[in-house]
Parts: C-alpha cells; sequence; structure tokens
C-alpha cells in the first residue's frame, strides 16, 4: 500500500493570494511568493546560526516566523515541518533537531520549485 506524497503547495492559499490583487493580474501573487522565496534562505540561515550559538529564543522565533510565511503561500510542508521545530525546540536541546533542520531545507527546495512556475 503505498503512502500519497505529501501536499507541497495548497492551491486554495494561492487562490486567496491571487485573489488580493487586481483581477487578472497576479503581480500581487509574484510579489508574496518572491519575499518567501527570498526571506526563508535567511530564516534557515538563522536557524544554523541560533543551532550554533545555542540561542534558543531565535532559533523558536525564526522557525515561527518560516511557518507563517509557509501559512501565507500555501507551503504546507514546509509549514508543517517549521511548526514540528518551533514546538520542538522550546523542549529540546537543539542539537538534537539537525535532522529536522536537513528535512526542513530539503522541504523549501521542494516549496521553491513548486512556486517557481508561479513568478513566470
Amino acid at each position: 500500500m503505498s503512502q500519497s506524497p505529501a501536499v507541497i503547495i495548497d492551491q486554495e492559499a494561492i487562490e486567496n493570494l491571487r485573489a488580493l490583487g487586481d483581477e487578472g493580474d497576479d503581480t500581487f501573487l509574484r510579489e508574496i511568493i518572491g519575499i518567501y522565496l527570498e526571506d526563508v534562505p535567511q530564516r534557515i540561515a538563522d536557524l544554523k546560526g541560533a543551532r550554533a550559538s545555542d540561542d534558543r529564543a531565535l532559533y523558536v522565533r525564526s522557525a515561527h516566523t518560516i511557518k507563517g510565511s509557509s501559512a501565507n503561500v500555501g507551503a504546507v510542508e514546509m509549514k508543517n515541518l517549521s511548526e514540528k521545530i518551533e514546538h520542538r525546540a522550546k523542549v529540546s536541546p537543539l542539537s538534537e533537531l539537525d535532522s529536522e533542520l536537513d528535512e526542513l531545507q530539503a522541504a523549501f527546495v521542494r516549496a521553491k520549485q513548486a512556486l517557481q512556475p508561479l513568478l513566470a
């Protein structure tokens, strides 16, 4: 029995963003996605820096930021992983979250691949 693939992008969230822009113009949608694709690598770098300096507050805040921005653009897998990381970072040593951080980076690659066509 095969498992269905994880939802990477929620199309309803994309349509909601599209509806916020002018009808027939995806400028707003492209702008929001562009900001997301630029911001998340910085937040991931923040997670790595927080891990290196054992800065729990920065780690939790960075994961929270990724969770919120991922929810905004419908990046479901990213939202779910960053939410898991945020909660675990509150109670676990940051050194125990390395595999989740690796998962988050891989999920971002998938999200970026799925969102990139919307920028065209």
